[in-house]
């Protein structure tokens, strides 16, 4: 089953056509990247799929339920998911604690309270009122309100903004946890090594269309695009694009009489690959 199935997917805001014909199935247990520049569409699909934002056209299921039409059905399919938001309100006089004490009321199979608040990182700020955290700190409380619910589907916009590399490291050891509980999960990220440790898939939607859908591994023929290799011959660097490497190293090593200076062999990375398919600069969805 899928859990979010998407066909022809559109939106326009007057004259402007922000998403033009999307199509997106995303599996139960997947972990899910969806990459775009600024104006891309990356957004406005997102929050059509959360059920903040109505659609023009095409067909929506999100766990067997379509979010703009689901009437009565609303509150058992909000009891289902967890929602991330790239900033969100919240009630400054409240402490860490009581806010996450207080949207755990909301689901009817909470987590643990105080097993989320150490997988967020925050068990040393449980008393601290909200309005005195840091901006790194209310993020990870917009986390730990995403999944206090124990969501089947878990939407994560820009999760780890603010965050230090290690607290980045240690959310990315969460999300695999949830991932192995058979947690879904749809990520935006400006992070492309975010993307390249956690998705299994990556989309790169660009002027409202989907480009391309893959591993981060395949994307825009990354495993099979030419390598560089670059090495030092006196006082000059040299580079060579190949796609057989290995046959260029045996030429250098032969060539050296052993050990090649400075050598390195490098592929495109994700970022590189991401960047030639979107034709500009790296510039995220606010």
């Amino acid at each position: 089953m899928n859990v979010i199935e998407v066909k022809g997917l559109k939106k326009s805001y007057g004259q402007v056509h922000a998403v033009r014909g999307v199509d997106l199935s995303i599996p139960a247990g997947e972990i899910f990247a969806l990459l775009g520049p600024n104006g891309a569409g990356k957004t406005t699909t997102v929050e059509i799929l959360e059920g903040f934002r109505s659609r023009d056209a095409g067909q929506i299921s999100i766990l067997g339920f379509d979010p703009q039409t689901q009437g009565h059905a609303a509150r058992q399919w909000r009891d289902r998911i967890g929602i991330v938001l790239q900033s969100a309100a919240d009630a400054g006089d409240l402490t860490v604690i009581e806010t996450i004490e207080h949207f755990s009321g909301y689901y009817s199979k909470p987590r643990d309270i105080d097993e989320v608040i150490v997988a967020v990182g925050l068990e040393d700020k449980t008393g601290a009122l909200i309005r005195n955290l840091s901006g790194g700190q209310r993020r990870r409380l917009d986390v730990a309100l995403g999944i206090i619910g124990s969501p089947e589907l878990l939407f994560l916009d820009e999760p780890t903004t603010g965050f230090d590399p290690e607290a980045r490291r240690a959310f990315w050891a969460l999300i695999e946890q949830l991932r192995g509980d058979g947690t879904t999960i749809l990520l935006t990220t400006h992070y492309l090594d975010e993307a390249e440790a956690l998705a299994d898939r990556v989309a790169v939607i660009n002027n409202g269309l989907i480009i391309e859908v893959s591993t981060p591994a395949e994307l825009g023929g990354r495993a099979t695009s030419k390598a560089l290799i670059s090495w030092r011959d006196g006082g000059q660097v040299k580079t060579e694009e190949s796609d057989n490497p290995t046959s260029v190293v045996t030429r250098l090593t032969t060539q050296f009489g052993g050990e090649i200076p400075e050598l390195s062999v490098t592929r495109p990375s994700l970022e590189d690959i991401y960047l030639k398919m979107i034709g500009g600069v790296h510039e995220q969805d606010s």
